[in-house]
């Protein structure tokens, strides 16, 4: 391999000639958690930082006792999870929250400044992280890995902390960009969910019937074994909808891992195109909208030749999606009976015209949000492009 002029071939890749490779531990100290007893948790003290504080959860313990000083944490401080699951736990983190006490798996990350610029590190870390996952012990899912391992992992570094802190700064850059974006998504979901609460509320002169009153509700079916090779057919027009296609999709379902042969159709509910499902068990009561012909299994139903607007049963199977979970029977998982769908009450405009109306705010809304989501995520690939260029020096900013 040739290596182009002013640029070097290390044991971490091509970088440029000044840069240096360094080991994590010549760059900073990992400072373990503690690991606190039961018996040590109190209702108020210091809070103990614990795995699922660093992804938002606002449990905490607390504790009031005498510790290290090092075990302390204060906003702003880099942790890194050394113990957690893959892609979402496990890794750096930025402490957002007040003083705290760190636990177990977890390390404060003290970073020697004179060696090495802390916001230029903190992304420099977020980099490695998908290395020292997939060299990590433990499942697929669930990873840790040791100090001496992880104070060995090297990294590429300008030798000067101004190209350091140009880098850092033009990264911290998209993050606010990210950030900003994220808010306004965050704005706009709860200011719909305020319109539907106001537009789906019943009105003086609504109708309020049971769905089975306003739609026929089919349960799906399953060939039987479902294992049989002989159901399927990768060539058919016909999708086979499981619970995962469903919870990775939004209002619509636009395509299905698995499609049902012609035998497999016959063995199993066919739903045409431009119908509403709805998923009744494990991940209950979430509806979507079919854009081709599907067969259901029982853990779908079908409403079938609805007497309402369809896209506002959609809506409004949608605005009470959280309710089904309180009344769903539970076993190894939840799930719902048509009994309970069929007597659920639902209020509408006896005027179709209002129905549409309502139902096209909504829908104008979910377009809206979705632009925004695509933004995102078109910005989250960009920054991850502007990681591999600058944290590798391909790109220079100095």
């Amino acid at each position: 391999m040739v290596v182009k002029e002013g640029y070097q071939q290390t044991e971490v890749g091509v970088i440029p000639s000044e840069w240096k490779v360094k080991k994590i531990r010549e760059v900073c100290q990992l400072i373990n958690g503690r690991g606190f007893k039961p018996f040590e948790w109190k209702t108020d003290g210091l809070p103990i930082i614990r795995i699922q504080n660093l992804n938002g959860s606002q449990d905490y313990n607390y504790y009031q006792g005498i510790y290290d000083k090092k075990l302390e944490v204060d906003n702003g401080q880099l942790l890194f999870a050394w113990s957690g699951s893959r892609g979402t736990s496990f890794g750096p983190h930025i402490w957002n929250g007040s003083k705290g006490l760190l636990n177990y798996h977890t390390w404060k990350i003290v970073i020697n400044e004179n060696e090495i610029s802390k916001p230029f590190f903190t992304y420099a870390l977020k980099k490695l992280t998908k290395f020292i996952e997939d060299n990590a012990h433990g499942a697929s899912a669930l990873v840790h890995t040791q100090k001496w391992e992880m104070e060995g992992f090297e990294f590429p570094s300008p030798s000067n902390q101004i190209e350091q802190t140009a880098i850092a700064t033009a990264l911290s850059d998209a993050d606010s960009l990210l950030t900003g974006l994220e808010k306004l998504i965050a704005k706009k979901r709860n200011i719909k969910q305020g319109t539907m609460q106001e537009l789906l509320q019943p009105k003086e002169g609504w109708e309020v019937k049971k769905l089975g009153e306003v739609a026929t509700i089919v349960r799906g079916a399953s060939p039987r074994p479902i294992e049989d090779t002989k159901w399927f057919d990768k060539q058919s027009p016909v999708g086979w909808v499981r619970i995962s296609d469903v919870t990775k999709s939004k209002k619509v379902l636009l395509e299905t891992t698995q499609k049902l042969s012609d035998l497999g159709v016959k063995n199993s509910r066919l739903v045409e195109n431009g119908n509403l499902i709805m998923s009744i068990c494990a991940t209950v009561g979430r509806p979507i909208l079919t854009t081709f012909d599907v067969c259901i299994h029982d853990g779908f139903v079908f409403f079938k030749n609805p007497q309402v607007d369809r896209q506002y049963l959609y809506y409004f199977l949608t605005f009470i999606e959280d309710n089904w979970a309180k009344s769903g029977q539970t076993g190894s998982q939840m799930n719902l009976n048509t009994t309970l769908i069929n007597n659920t009450e639902i209020p509408f405009p006896k005027s179709p015209e209002e129905q549409t109306i309502i139902a096209t705010i909504l829908s104008d809304m979910d377009a809206e949000l979705t632009v925004l989501e695509q933004k995102l995520e078109k910005y989250k690939k960009i920054k991850l492009g502007m990681m591999q260029e600058l944290l590798t020096g391909k790109t220079r900013l100095v």
